[in-house]
């Protein structure tokens, strides 16, 4: 059950690093846009994350409001996705807020991760 449980674990790290991993490109490239390679990322990371939360074999307990802002952080990313995804259909380009902020409230996701003990 352990090694299920770190395989679940794998998957939401790579999630996590292909959303931002993404957004690096793009904001190196100059073109700073929303690609599709982004929600895949954010969707298997949620995903994975969901699995991790749900209660099978551990001898620990979880922290219930790591989880909340971990999950609320996800849902925004999630929601600058789909708006900035609009916004670039609609006129070409993204707004530099929405941008910088999906790579922001990434990195701060994953931090939250490794530093809330």
């Amino acid at each position: 059950m352990e090694f299920l449980r770190h395989l679940v674990l794998l998957f939401h790290l790579v999630g996590f690093a292909v959303l931002f991993g993404a957004w690096v490109v793009e904001a190196v490239n100059g073109h700073r846009g929303i690609i599709r390679l982004m929600n895949w990322g954010l969707g298997i990371a949620g995903l994975a994350g969901i699995i991790l939360a749900a209660p099978f074999g551990r001898d620990y307990e979880l922290n219930p409001v790591k989880l909340g802002v971990k999950l609320g952080i996800l849902i925004i990313i999630g929601a600058l996705l789909g708006v900035g995804a609009g916004r670039q259909r609609k006129s070409g380009s993204v707004p530099p807020a929405i941008f910088w902020s999906i790579g922001a409230l990434t990195l701060a996701n994953a931090a939250i991760a490794v530093l809330w003990r």
